[in-house]
């Protein structure tokens, strides 16, 4: 009898146990279905861009003079050999979309990179130093913030040269200002726990109470706005093409690809609109994801169980 009870109670509490962090996690993101679906859209974002040297139809360079401005199949004078159509050059759309967004996700990734890792040391850096660094950092920040972000932008490419990386370095000093103000707010919230007062009691250094104890803590407001950032870069690198400052031609960039066909908005619409759609799709599907990473990483907005 004693043998059943032990095994029903094990049995409950394999069954009815609390789950797994990252179940608990995937269960309260998914429960947003926007959050779902911009996941979705995304991943197969990724998959055409990380494959799209092997699956895109043509060399999103390559030129065919006798379909320049060739229609989307769907429309008439389409052709099945162009789905999305061609440019004013003969290009295939679809491909350059391929291509376009591996270059896309490069400039949103390594920016919001570039902009991350300095910005949490100087956020961390003004928060344990709130009368040294910390006042002369947060000025700093305050005069960067006081200028609109696209001009800025702007002016550094102009400094630097247009260009892949130097669009990248711009979008990135652009973004740091948010990242040492976030991080600077979470880490001084969190220098007032019992646990910080606990490590430095126990002989923790500055560094592994920076990195290792407040940190980690810090790190749920970081994620999210990385997220939504990643969609402002994006953005920001099309604006940067759009004006001719960001990735030059024959690159395949959203923005670029734009840029180019302005010319054409009355008499092929298709060759603005699809880059452009592909712009509002993608960032519209981070920024549910977004939501999505707010709500399953903050406590205050989960659901009920």
């Amino acid at each position: 009898m004693a043998n059943h009870i032990q095994t029903v109670a094990v049995e409950d509490g394999a069954g009815f146990g609390h789950p797994s962090p990252l179940k608990e996690f995937w269960q309260d993101f998914s429960y947003n279905k926007g959050a779902l679906a911009g996941l979705i859209f995304m991943v197969v974002v990724a998959i055409a861009a990380i494959f799209a040297p092997w699956i895109a139809p043509y060399s999103p360079i390559e030129q065919y003079r006798d379909h320049l401005l060739t229609p989307p199949a769907w429309l008439e004078g389409g052709s099945a050999a162009f789905l999305f159509g061609t440019d004013e050059l003969g290009r295939d759309i679809l491909s350059r979309l391929m291509h376009g967004a591996r270059l896309s996700l490069l400039i949103g990734l390594v920016s919001v990179t570039m902009a991350m890792i300095p910005g949490v040391v100087l956020g961390l850096l003004a928060a344990f130093f709130p009368r040294v660094l910390g006042p002369l950092i947060m000025r700093l920040m305050d005069i960067m913030m006081a200028l609109p972000s696209l001009l800025l932008a702007v002016a550094i490419v102009a400094i630097l040269g247009p260009g892949l990386i130097n669009t990248m370095i711009a979008i990135a000093f652009v973004a740091l200002p948010a990242y040492v103000r976030l991080t600077r707010a979470s880490a001084m919230t969190e220098l007032n726990r019992d646990y910080v007062t606990a490590s430095r009691v126990a002989g923790a250094g500055l560094t592994r109470l920076m990195f290792v104890t407040v940190l980690p803590n810090c790190m749920a407001p970081l994620i999210v706005h990385a997220t939504l950032s990643f969609s402002s870069a994006i953005l920001e690198a099309a604006a940067l093409g759009f004006l001719g400052l960001g990735v030059q031609p024959p690159l395949a960039e959203w923005g670029t690809m734009l840029a180019s066909a302005r010319d054409y908005i009355e008499s092929a619409w298709w060759v603005v609109t699809l880059p452009g759609l592909a712009i509002l799709l993608s960032v519209l599907a981070i920024n549910l994801m977004g939501d999505g990473l707010r709500d399953a990483l903050d406590p205050k907005l989960k659901r009920a169980a």
